[in-house]
């Protein structure tokens, strides 16, 4: 298993993928907020976009997931969608790259799993496979991911039923017991207990991102609490 992966067990990593309108939506603050992360004891950060990651990776020594934005035909955000997109991040310091491996059609005319083979046959680094379902992990283990996260569940076509309140905590463990490769939860995880609770039902790691990076959201939930 790759060093960074061995040193995120039961580890936090932090998001930053922050919305094109969003006040901190620049690469000198993320840049600081990557700072109070590792100061925080973050294991990792995962960071969208190769101008935000060479910012951040002059500022702080923890292992950078690296990953990029697009779109699919039918308007949902497709993660690091073309081979350009990885050799960007990885030049701008990325130790790792977080790509889409679900079956859908990407802009390059490939779907998740043709194009993670060739990302897989070009590239010597962790890739972590962001997945929305049960086989879709599977296969992602099988077909070499080094690790497997629940990122998509609930932003797909095909998943946007689940309720946006709680973390997939049935992938979770459903995955967790399937796959021998680090399953690494993603994806509405707003509270400390929660986090907790991932790890309890198997996951190796936790990704936080709006619950930490977000003062807008964070904000919101509190308004919408209340109300």
């Amino acid at each position: 298993m790759n060093q960074f992966l061995e040193q995120c067990k039961k580890g936090i990593i932090v998001s930053f993928s922050l919305d094109h309108d969003d006040p901190f939506n620049h690469p000198e603050l993320i840049a600081k907020f990557a700072i109070a992360a590792e100061a925080g004891g973050a294991c990792a950060v995962r960071i969208q976009g190769a101008e935000n990651i060479r910012a951040v990776r002059s500022e702080i020594s923890l292992p950078i997931i690296g990953s990029s934005e697009g779109t699919f035909a039918s308007g949902w955000a497709c993660i690091t969608p073309d081979i350009k997109d990885i050799e960007s991040l990885i030049s701008a310091g990325a130790d790792g790259i977080a790509l889409d491996v679900t079956p859908r059609k990407r802009p390059n005319g490939m779907d998740g799993i043709e194009f993670f083979e060739e990302v897989r046959n070009r590239f010597d680094l962790p890739l972590i496979a962001d997945i929305a379902i049960f086989e879709e992990g599977v296969r992602a283990s099988e077909m070499g991911a080094d690790a497997v996260a629940t990122t998509l569940s609930g932003y797909t076509e095909y998943t946007n039923s689940k309720s946006d309140e709680y973390p997939d905590y049935l992938l979770i463990e459903e995955l967790s017991r399937a796959v021998k490769i680090p399953v690494i939860a993603e994806g509405r995880i707003f509270s400390t207990t929660e986090a907790k609770q991932c790890i309890e039902k198997g996951a190796y790691a936790v990704v936080v991102g709006s619950a930490v990076t977000k003062p807008r959201i964070i904000t919101q939930r509190f308004v919408k609490a209340i109300q």
